[in-house]
């Protein structure tokens, strides 16, 4: 209170006392919903307030341990993310709103579960399969030069790069990376040199593979060891620039835990098909998308509608008994009713027979109608397919049915779609792959040694046979033209890898026989010799 209304109080009462005041109760605050609340929503079920998708993952408690023990912050460099109390693998109810439309990051744990039924599976594994079905083929970007010793002496390297690269396993490491990609939205691929259990060196960067770092760590000397796919839930990351969006490192860890063991993120490429946006990567400790979360709502879509259909095919049938059921709903016994109803259960077949009273009871069949139970269930698989890009005949082996009806325009379509996906996961991480092979086999690289992927869509036998066939008559054309001499069809053929003639070298294009001498010389025969292009027995002789 103040003076001025002490004051008045004594005049107007004569009492010098001071009132307490009552505290004024607060009021309540302001709840304002989030964004990311608002994201989330509501459970469907109970209305509970669901956990929200933007928190980080929490360290696993064998690897923060570690970090303990070496006083490293859980989330370096990122002080206003606030950290969650459960690991990344864990996950909550499955009634919530975002979990089952795969709004909330699964959790490795749930996601290795999913990874058992054979729906996720046949979609991982199909996208895999085909991108590393044909794989890649190592070429040189100066094929076709003038100096036949240098494009002998690419050749050989190349023979020997794709021998190191047999040995390495490099096509089935990176189908299994693929998988890993698939099942929980991040995979890496190590690159062992032979210092596993050196703590400190696996802190230390090996370059890109064409630094002066990578020719010091990987050479003749030193080769690569080995390659291994290593699954996401071994891996956590550490240090990443979350301060600055305008620096290359911006959300993107330079080293990350395995198992205790800090390790440079160049001996540890990352796999990242499917990105998410930076608010969620801590949420998806820095990982992507799982193609089984972004399958999962149509997944269980078809498993809900196969098991209803399953359901309804049991018991579409219906036998229906009109009987006096006084004595029951009264609050009888009914022992002779359900005796009754056991022995028609026990007794039916198409040759049984079921006796009613003629007055008092009546006997009806009721079935379901089952005609367009094909076409539910069919279009509830077909969304599975949808989700993942893969047309019915690869994923479920559905072929087409009509007049005419082929799924080859599909196929070109899903490998398109492979291929572009080859270049988009595959390129930067194979590309270092095989420079520190180069390395690892000559101490240097060769920037003119390149490798492209193998074309998917391949034509039937009948369809290359008039492909060359066109081609043969092309090349003729130009010949008989002008266009090209046959030294040049010839050199073509040569360094087609594709090509019938496979014996012949690029060195031996400059063999090809002059027609045009042999024409104007003629052909001598044996015994004999030629009179204006024509054998002359009588001169012969």
């Amino acid at each position: 209170m103040t003076e001025r209304k002490r004051g008045l109080w004594a005049r107007l009462t004569g009492k010098t006392a001071i009132p307490v005041e009552k505290p004024v109760e607060a009021k309540p605050e302001r709840q304002v919903m989030r964004i990311s609340e608002l994201a989330v929503g509501r459970s469907l079920n109970n209305g509970e307030p669901q956990p929200k998708p933007f928190k980080p993952a929490v360290v696993p408690p064998f690897v923060k341990a570690q970090m303990e023990a070496q006083e490293l912050p859980e989330l370096a460099m990122d002080s206003n993310i606030a950290a969650a109390s459960t690991w990344a693998g864990s996950y909550w109810g499955p009634n919530g709103y975002a979990f089952t439309e795969g709004l909330e990051f699964l959790g490795y744990p749930y996601l290795a579960e999913l990874a058992q039924r054979p729906e996720y599976r046949r979609i991982v594994e199909t996208i895999a399969q085909e991108m590393t079905r044909k794989w890649i083929r190592i070429t040189s970007a100066d094929d076709g030069d003038d100096d036949n010793k240098n494009d002998e002496a690419r050749a050989d390297k190349i023979a020997k790069i794709v021998q190191e690269m047999d040995r390495l396993n490099v096509r089935e490491v990176f189908k299994a990376i693929a998988e890993q990609d698939g099942f929980f939205g991040r995979a890496h691929l190590y690159i062992d040199t032979g210092d596993s259990d050196d703590p400190v060196e696996l802190k230390l960067s090996i370059g890109d593979g064409k630094d002066k770092t990578s020719k010091a760590k990987v050479s003749e000397k030193k080769p690569v060891m080995a390659l291994r796919a290593v699954e996401a839930v071994w891996t956590y990351p550490t240090n990443y620039n979350s301060n600055d969006p305008l620096k290359a490192d911006w959300y993107n860890p330079d080293m990350w835990f395995v198992m205790g063991k800090q390790v440079h993120v160049s001996r540890l490429l990352p796999f990242i098909g499917r990105p998410v946006p930076d608010l969620l990567k801590p949420a998806y400790s820095f990982g992507g998308l799982a193609m089984t979360q972004m399958a999962k709502p149509y997944v269980d879509n078809w498993l809900q509608t196969r098991q209803s259909v399953n359901d309804i095919i049991s018991a579409f049938s219906v036998f229906v008994l009109k009987t006096n059921m006084s004595s029951v709903l009264q609050g009888g016994g009914m022992e002779a009713e359900m005796a009754r109803a056991a022995l028609f259960n026990n007794l039916r077949n198409n040759r049984g027979l079921f006796m009613v009273d003629k007055n008092e009871e009546e006997f009806d069949n009721v079935s379901a109608p089952l005609t367009s139970l094909d076409a539910l269930q069919a279009q509830s698989q077909e969304h599975m397919a949808a989700v993942s890009g893969i047309p019915l005949i690869k994923l479920l082996g559905i072929t087409p049915s009509g007049l005419n009806a082929s799924s080859e325009g599909e196929i070109r379509v899903f490998y398109d779609t492979i291929g572009a996906y080859q270049e988009a996961f595959f390129r930067d991480n194979l590309t270092k792959v095989i420079d520190f092979v180069q390395l690892s086999l000559f101490g240097e690289v060769d920037d003119a040694i390149v490798f492209q992927f193998e074309p998917l869509f391949s034509l039937t036998e009948k369809e290359l046979a008039e492909a060359r066939k066109a081609e043969a008559e092309t090349d003729q054309i130009y010949i008989d033209e002008g266009v090209v001499s046959p030294d040049e069809v010839r050199g073509r053929l040569a360094n087609d890898p594709d090509s019938l003639y496979q014996n012949l070298s690029p060195a031996d294009a400059d063999d090809a026989p002059d027609l045009l001498d042999e024409e104007e010389e003629g052909l001598e025969p044996k015994g004999g010799h030629p009179i204006n292009g024509l054998f002359d027995k009588e001169a012969a002789e």
